[in-house]
Order: structure tokens, then C-alpha cells, then sequence
């Protein structure tokens, strides 16, 4: 458990893992507001529950033990793993989402889960490639943390991977061969288009078209590469 101040509002909607944690998911509430988004990760009826939630004024909710699988991720892949639950930690961070009023993460909000995310991943040993957004992990069905989340705050403290930005190079891969190395890197291809589109989200956040380009293919190729250079 992390020392850092929290309130504890548990929830009912939890499990036990079998797998070992490895992942850490990142979500966005998606609705009206804070308090309407813990009732319902606590409510019984709503079989859904994450182990953290960050409010936009900073304050972190406690909701389900670390050790306990979370139901935050839904059918979802990553590397491989199908069972995203078992394998994660869930944060749900506050937001409105692209229904309610998607805006900006404002920075008293990233002052507080930048801590709790470092202090995560060092209890747990999460590689940088393993901190992914739920369109990361499920990109068929969901867009959040959205493409106005921060993740190059998180990069600059080596806390997610950056965006490639230096020595970029278009490998002029087909499609499928871009594909197969989107899968590669971790992604689920099932939705192709949807592939694309988390990815761009993720990596290239600008212009999220679904289409392959250049400039995509070159930013996957970096990322595949051992060491990405990017804004750190």
C-alpha cells in the first residue's frame, strides 16, 4: 500500500488475481462528475471497481487493495495477456470523457497521480512499456485516458514511454506489415482501423485519422527499437 495520503471508500466489486501484477492500467472516469463516478466503482449493481481514483482537485480514493483484482479493464489484450485484470493496477482518473465534456487534465490532478503512479511501479516492478491507457488495451471499445492526457508529462520522469521524436525513420512497411509490427509492440489488430486509431491516440495524438502513414509507421518502428528517443 502507498503512504501517501488517500481516502478510503472501499468497493464490493473485486476478486482474486491469478496472474502476478505487471501492468498498470490508466482510465478516465467518463461521467458528469467526481462524486457520481465513485458511487457508482462502489456500488454493488455496477460490477465495476478500479484501486484508485484521482480527482481533478487532487485527492486520491482508495477503493479496492492492491493484492485484489480490480474489474476496471473489461475483454481487453495487451502482450499477450488476455486477463488485464488479474495482471493490473487500475486508476481511474476524473474526467467528463468525450460524452460528458472531454477537457484538459488539469495540473493539481497530475500532481497527484504522478506520486502514486511512481510509487506503484516501484513496489511492482512495471516497466515503462506496461503503462498503457485503456485504448491501449482495448481499442475496439474504449478511448480513454483520451488524447488530451499528459503522457509526455509522465515520459519526461520515465514513468511511460515517450513519443519518438529524434531519428525517426519510415521503414515504408505495408499495411500488414505495419500491422503485424503494431501486434508486435502489443496491441490487439482483431479492429484494425481501431489498432490505428488507439495508436495515433497514444503516439500521435495531433491527428487521429486511422490512417498509415510515414510519420506512423516511423514513431512504431522507434518504439520497437530498445531504447525510444523522445521529449524526456
Amino acid at each position: 500500500m502507498t503512504g501517501m495520503p488517500m481516502i478510503d471508500t472501499p468497493s464490493p466489486n473485486f476478486d482474486t488475481r491469478s496472474l502476478p501484477i505487471s501492468m498498470l492500467v490508466l482510465h478516465y472516469t467518463g461521467m458528469p462528475d467526481a462524486a457520481s463516478a465513485i458511487n457508482w466503482l462502489a456500488s454493488p449493481e455496477s460490477k465495476v471497481s478500479a484501486h484508485y481514483v484521482v480527482t481533478e482537485d487532487g485527492q486520491v480514493i482508495h477503493m479496492v487493495d492492491e493484492g485484489d483484482r480490480a474489474w476496471h479493464a473489461g475483454r481487453s489484450f495487451w502482450r499477450g495477456v488476455t486477463d488485464i485484470n488479474s495482471a493490473s493496477i487500475g486508476i481511474e482518473i476524473v474526467n467528463p470523457g468525450h460524452e460528458w465534456g472531454y477537457r484538459p487534465f488539469p495540473q493539481t490532478q497530475m500532481g497527484s497521480l504522478i506520486p502514486l503512479i511512481h510509487d506503484i511501479i516501484q513496489r511492482h516492478a512495471i516497466t515503462r512499456g506496461n503503462i498503457v491507457g485503456h485504448s491501449d488495451i482495448a481499442p475496439a471499445r474504449k478511448q480513454d485516458p483520451g488524447e488530451l492526457f499528459p503522457w509526455h508529462q509522465l515520459a519526461r520522469l520515465r514513468l511511460a514511454l515517450p513519443r519518438p521524436t529524434k531519428n525517426l525513420m519510415d521503414p515504408h512497411w505495408t499495411d500488414g506489415g505495419f500491422m503485424l509490427a503494431l501486434e508486435r509492440f502489443g496491441y490487439d489488430i482483431a479492429d484494425p482501423k481501431a489498432a490505428v486509431v488507439a495508436f495515433q491516440r497514444r503516439f500521435r495524438p495531433e491527428l487521429i485519422d486511422g490512417e498509415i502513414c510515414g510519420e506512423c509507421r516511423a514513431i512504431l518502428l522507434a518504439l520497437l527499437l530498445p531504447k525510444p528517443r523522445g521529449d524526456e
